[in-house]
């Protein structure tokens, strides 16, 4: 393919995954041991969502309930022509 369809196919794929993680700034995709507490003990997975947090009760000895964390967002490569 040429260099030129290849940007346009890169820019389109872009735009459609940066369209689907809009308005997703933040993730519950933490180290379990860099977690920030966000509720007490004994707070049930319903109730820590309500207080706009994250609930994994997985991992034994960190918070269950916790803070998300802001997505790191990559700059965006330009194509040049």
């Amino acid at each position: 393919m040429e260099p030129r369809v290849i940007c346009v196919l890169l820019l389109v794929s872009t735009l459609a995954l940066s369209s689907l993680a809009q308005g997703q700034l933040e993730t519950c995709v933490v180290d379990p041991h860099k977690r920030t507490n966000c509720g007490s003990p004994g707070i049930t997975p319903s109730q820590c969502k309500d207080k706009g947090c994250c609930f994994d009760n997985t991992v034994r000895g960190v918070p269950w309930c916790f803070f998300p964390v802001a997505v790191d967002n990559p700059p965006e490569e330009e194509c040049s022509f």
